[in-house]
Parts: C-alpha cells; sequence; structure tokens
C-alpha cells in the first residue's frame, strides 16, 4: 500500500530499556528521519544504535520496553513498511542468487514471473546478471552484499534500515556500493548505522552521533552538497569533529 508512498520518521524523547537490564540502553532521543532522504547514526560500539535499528524494524518485540513518541508521517504500521538490511548478507549458501533475492516473495502467493523479471533487472543493474544461477558461495563479498542489495530492493518497502552492510568490504568495494546503494534507494527512507565517519559524511542527508550512556542522538550540520559527497576539505574538518565527539565518548 505504501511502497510509492514516502514515509518519514519523528523520535521525540525515546527512551529503551531491555527487560532484562536495570539500566535503559536508549534515554531522551529525539531523532527527525526525513522521507525520501539518508539518516546515517554514529557512535561507539554497544552505545545502542543497533537496538534502535531494531526496534524501528519491529525486531525487539517482548524484548524492551520503549517510552517516548515515535511518529510516523503518514500514520502507518511501521513494521509493514520496512526492509532490514544487516551487517551479513545472510544468503541462504543452498539457494540460487536469484532464488536468495526472490526469498520473501516464495511466501503466500507473491511469487510470480514479474518478480522474477524484475529481480533479474535489478541484478543487471548491479551487474549480476549473468550470476543469477550461481551459488553464494561462489561470489565476492562485494557481489554478495549486491545480492543483499537486490534483495532489499525487491521488497520494495518505502522505508530501508541498514545496519553497517559495507562495514566488511574492502576500501574500493565499499565506496562502489555507497554509489550504487544512493542511486538505488534515491526514493526510499533510510537510516543507516555505521562506524565509519567518512561513509556517514559521504551519504547523509541527516546525521546523529549517539553519546552517553545511556545513549542520547546529537545532531550535526552536514555541507548542502549532494550525495554521494566527494570528500573536501570541509567534510574533512567534519570527520575530525566526529572523530573528536567519539573520543570523548569512549574516554
Amino acid at each position: 500500500m505504501f511502497a510509492n508512498v514516502s514515509v518519514g520518521i519523528d523520535i521525540s524523547g525515546g527512551s529503551l530499556r531491555y527487560h532484562d537490564s536495570q539500566v535503559a540502553t536508549l534515554e531522551g532521543v529525539n531523532m527527525h528521519i526525513p522521507a525520501q532522504r539518508w539518516t546515517c547514526i554514529l557512535g561507539r560500539s554497544g552505545c545502542g544504535k543497533s537496538s534502535l535499528l531494531r526496534y524501528l524494524a519491529g525486531l525487539l518485540g517482548g524484548k524492551v520496553t520503549w517510552s517516548g513518541e515515535l511518529m510516523i508521517e503518514p500514520a502507518c504500521d511501521l513494521n509493514h513498511q520496512v526492509a532490514y538490511m544487516a551487517q551479513q548478507d545472510l544468503l541462504m549458501p543452498w539457494l540460487s542468487v536469484l532464488d536468495n533475492v526472490m526469498l520473501s516473495t516464495q511466501f503466500g502467493d507473491r511469487a510470480s514471473a514479474d518478480q522474477q523479471e524484475k529481480a533479474l533487472a535489478l541484478l543487471d543493474k548491479v551487474g549480476l546478471a549473468e550470476h543469477a544461477k550461481a551459488l553464494p558461495q561462489q561470489l565476492s563479498g562485494g557481489m554478495r552484499q549486491r545480492v543483499a542489495l537486490v534483495r532489499t530492493l525487491l521488497q520494495d518497502k518505502p522505508v530501508v534500515l541498514m545496519d553497517e552492510p559495507f562495514s566488511a568490504l574492502d576500501a574500493v568495494t565499499r565506496y562502489r556500493l555507497q554509489n550504487l546503494a544512493c542511486e538505488l534507494l534515491a526514493d526510499k527512507t533510510v537510516v543507516l548505522i555505521t562506524h565509519d565517519p567518512q561513509e556517514a559524511l559521504r551519504l547523509a542527508h541527516q546525521l546523529y552521533i549517539m553519546r552517553g550512556q545511556p545513549a542520547s542522538a546529537e545532531s550535526l550540520c552536514l555541507p548542502s552538497s549532494s550525495t554521494p559527497r566527494t570528500f573536501d576539505p570541509e567534510c574533512a574538518l567534519l570527520q575530525q569533529t566526529i572523530i573528536d565527539r567519539l573520543e570523548q565518548d569512549y574516554a
């Protein structure tokens, strides 16, 4: 229903605590996630970035207590509007590239010739059409992540949540996949978790640094240039600002 509709998210005073902990993971989080834009979230390991993403994806049901406002525009059940791309590609080793891409269509009556045609067109767009019948173990790491990206795109959800999907790749492959994702997800609301300040600065329209314990979100002003940005002196200066703030949080 909402696949072609822009979905924005606003969090006001958000707090999250796991039921098996006496201490909140997140507290007083205020965050604006604009529709059809990339919002990148940085922070030290264990600060709660992935917990926030997994909560938005509906993956923490029964495990946490949430308080604060979570506003979706237009009003809808966010769980049904989200595609989630994890750090691992999570490809099924016994399925071909094409079958992995179409995995989400195999349940119910969703699979169709049209879906297969769309999947093949997307694989062609990422340069993998000739590998449609290959198994995951026959692919490089970068190729596997492209398959995972196509699988995410085929779900055609307005919100895409990405948890460090490029972190295990070499620098050049990561750079190319950033550009590809920026192009293919141009009409989506994207939330990207990353540990890489340079990646965040290249891709973000909105950037938050999660700091403190419990963690809250600090917004950082970004250059007005279009994404993916070329790394210039202004970006280099902002990268150092981010590193300084993250270092303070580690201290």
